[in-house]
């Protein structure tokens, strides 16, 4: 069967912020080296229900597992990565979208 696409969900709460935007300014060079999208970028989501503490929230879009791994193991983005891990605290979750109707 085919590969399922999938998802990284970043939720994101900077810690310094300074740092965290050196790594949003490297990001983009390094993103667009993999088969990737970024779908949401939001740094103001209506929160429906519950608590949200965070301040902003990512999606990325892969064509498959693999993909995703490719570009989250990268040197390339490990490197931008260091401002990132410096500069916010992050949960990231990678998951899998469903299939798409035949």
């Amino acid at each position: 069967g085919r590969a399922l696409t999938v998802y990284v969900i970043g939720q994101v709460k900077f810690t310094r912020e300074e740092l965290f935007r050196r790594y949003q300014a490297r990001f983009f060079d390094v993103f667009r080296q993999f088969k990737g999208r970024l779908l949401v970028a939001d740094e103001a989501p209506r929160v429906l229900d519950g608590e949200w503490p965070h301040d902003k929230i990512v999606v990325m879009q892969f064509e498959d597992q693999a993909e995703a791994e490719r570009f989250i193991y990268s040197p390339a983005y490990e490197e931008i990565s260091k401002d990132r891990i410096a500069g916010a605290e992050t949960i990231s979750l990678l998951v899998k979208g469903l299939p798409s109707p035949r």
